[in-house]
């Protein structure tokens, strides 16, 4: 994939993934076997028709592929750029055995972008009766968009209620723009509101809008408002000036727009050494980000070695390749203060690697006697959410699991209130973006088939 060079790419927020020319998704589509069962399509968690699709590009067929990889997937110019595929359907991939798999995200990405960029290609839509029926969506992150174009698209009226002021959820907040740019998301829910979909925003399910409100008057409901509380580290100086965590510095970087300011009023917290601990694609993100926002040196800390790292090697190499350093094993005690207690160091403690942990991964151990001061004035803690308590709190009749999330059939997401389902993050847990589409999907089809037949 042709990319911005690193040391140019550091200083803007423009995409740094160029994306194919036609020739080259051609010439890539080709490689594809075409295989009678193709494997591809069972570690996709929407089901999209990779063979079907990579067929009709190998023709030139764009509009066809578009159609095949719509008619299961609502974000494919997202899936296309922030999918885990080296996981899922590449990791399926027979040419993967011995090489190469075929690049199915790119082409997906290639695809969609022929219909969404900025000089779009036509497409046919086909006329959708509606019969009355009503549904609703609390949040508008990929798991309710998925849902709802699933429903829209059989006929059924679709409201969507979302507390920020803009739609689309970690899409929008949490994914900085140089990995998935704002008009991409933007194109993909105008696809939606052409489809009829209707979006609410400044609601904020669990205060201005309620739950048991929404069931009376929708036939059902959809709880997709994700995972958003953050994690922090429970060490000594976490409420100094100068510690965030991830979902902050992120959210008003790129839903706050503070890296157009004086543009937006919203300027973001400045470091010159700023540290992010953990080792995720959001810790990375942000690592990314502070980078562009005019730091001077960005070091991820990790308890555990590069191999364990569990971002997409994509992101990490990316990430090395624009300045980025990392401190391994390492493990934070204490942040330390100045005399404005202003953050101005973190103590790190040596680890080692021991005996397999309930993950899988070797569990850190920390070396008696080995600390350092580190010196920062910017620490970003991406350890992970937990599930936002507002909505949960505010019905107390939905059943929960013992991590606090929403308890909901695992099949089609339906919760304790009968016809009100929920997936994504807040069932789940923090996960992809496609295994949250995956929820919405079997969910907007269990809806369909209760309201549409």
């Amino acid at each position: 994939m042709p990319c911005q060079p690193p040391l140019a790419r550091r200083a803007n927020f423009d995409e740094v993934a160029l994306g194919y020319t036609k020739e080259m998704a051609i010439q890539e589509a080709a490689r594809c076997l075409n295989c009678k069962k193709p494997l591809c399509v069972s570690g996709c968690p929407v089901q999209v028709p990779i063979r079907d699709f990579i067929a009709e590009l190998v023709q030139g067929n764009l509009e066809r592929a578009y159609t095949i990889i719509k008619s299961t997937n609502s974000l494919p110019a997202v899936c296309g750029r922030v999918c885990p595929q080296e996981h899922q359907c590449e990791g399926k991939c027979v040419l993967g055995v011995k090489g190469l798999p075929v690049a199915i995200g790119r082409l997906e990405r290639f695809v969609a972008d022929a219909f969404l960029g900025s000089a779009p290609l036509p497409l046919k839509r086909k006329t959708v009766e509606r019969n009355g029926k009503k549904v609703a969506m609390l949040g508008a992150g990929p798991a309710s968009l998925t849902c709802a174009g699933i429903c829209a698209a059989n006929g059924l009226l679709v409201d969507v209620f979302e507390g920020l002021h803009e739609p689309g959820g970690v899409l929008v907040y949490g994914i900085p723009s140089f990995r998935l740019p704002k008009d991409v998301v933007a194109a993909e829910i105008g696809e939606l509101r052409a489809l009829g979909v209707r979006f609410h925003l400044n609601c904020v399910g669990g205060r201005t809008v309620m739950l048991e409100e929404l069931s009376k008057e929708y036939d059902a409901v959809f709880i997709g408002v994700g995972a958003g509380l953050p994690v922090f580290l429970g060490i000594p100086g976490e409420n100094l000036v100068g510690v965030f965590s991830a979902n902050e510095y992120l959210t008003r970087v790129n839903l706050g727009r503070a890296y157009a300011f004086p543009e937006y009023d919203t300027p973001v917290f400045p470091g010159k050494n700023v540290t992010v601990f953990g080792a995720g694609n959001v810790a990375m993100d942000a690592a990314r980000t502070a980078l562009r926002m005019g730091a001077e040196s960005v070091h991820i800390v990790y308890r555990r070695t590069r191999e364990e790292m569990p971002a997409r090697q994509e992101e990490i190499e990316h990430a090395e390749e624009e300045g980025v350093r990392f401190a391994l094993l390492s493990a934070p005690l204490r942040f330390e203060a100045d005399a404005d207690m202003r953050l101005c160091s973190v103590v790190l403690q040596d680890m080692v690697l021991g005996e397999p942990d309930a993950s899988g991964r070797r569990r850190p151990v920390p070396l008696e006697g080995r600390t350092r001061v580190f010196p920062t004035d910017l620490a970003i803690v991406a350890l992970g959410t937990r599930a936002n308590p507002i909505l949960l709190e505010a019905t107390p009749e939905l059943e929960r699991t013992e991590r606090g999330y929403i308890r909901a059939d695992q099949n089609m997401g339906e919760t304790s209130i009968p016809n009100v389902f929920a997936g994504g993050d807040i069932v789940t847990g923090a996960a992809t973006v496609i295994q949250a589409m995956g929820a919405g999907r079997n969910a907007g089809r269990e809806i369909c088939r209760r309201l549409v037949g």
